[in-house]
């Protein structure tokens, strides 16, 4: 699991939050954000039956594709999210508790961290990864300072209030990645509606990439 999450980052390390997703939508999404080159999604745990979404995307995505939950609170929604089938935990928080639960499944843990205090607990608990979130309140000057310290090799993604237009200077500070919530998917976009949004942040990631 490390090793297809660590390609799926050098890949494109985008992970798509479909909050709000239903089961009957999710597959015509999934392909339309794997046919952009997506290969990191996520169904929240509070939308509507996000198991049953989980289950459906796991399904039909590819083996390279790691699709998940986010706003995981609980080490039994993470056993849930593996039953399902998941192979990614993402949180708003760094409860250790729940990085645990992960790794003991196997799963990739991306816990929501806003302090440096908050990411050196979680990568000590086995964190694969850092959302720093809210991105909103962590400018990219703060990603640099904890650029700083943090080893290189942990990726850092700002989550909340990401577009292609505001990812360059976060990027220039050292982040690795990012989290793309409703700029990419509102409940009810149609799969035509999020692949043209996908690709936009597609061609911006590339672009900003060289």
């Amino acid at each position: 699991m490390t090793s297809r999450f660590v390609d799926a980052m050098a890949t494109l390390p985008l992970v798509a939050i479909l909050r709000g997703i239903t089961p009957a939508e999710s597959p015509a999404i999934l392909r339309a954000l794997v046919g952009e080159g997506f290969l990191l999604i996520e169904a929240p745990l509070n939308s509507p039956e996000p198991y049953e979404s989980i289950r459906a995307m796991r399904a039909i995505a590819p083996p390279e594709a790691l699709v998940g939950a986010g706003t995981v609170k609980t080490p039994s929604e993470v056993e849930a999210v593996a039953t399902a089938g998941g192979d990614l935990i993402v949180m708003p928080h760094a409860d250790v508790a729940i990085i645990a639960a992960a790794k003991a499944r196997g799963l990739i843990a991306l816990p929501g961290v806003a302090t440096p205090t908050e990411a050196f607990a979680a990568l000590g608990a086995g964190a694969d990864g850092l959302k720093a979130f809210p991105a909103e309140m962590i400018t990219p000057s703060i990603v640099k300072a904890w650029r700083a310290v943090i080893p290189a090799s942990v990726p850092i993604m700002p989550v909340g209030g990401i577009t292609p237009d505001n990812m360059a200077p976060y990027l220039a500070a050292g982040a690795n990645g990012f989290g793309l919530g409703s700029a990419l998917y509102r409940p009810g976009d149609s799969a035509a509606r999020v692949a043209e949004k996908a690709a936009a942040f597609v061609a911006a990631w590339r672009r900003l990439k060289g």
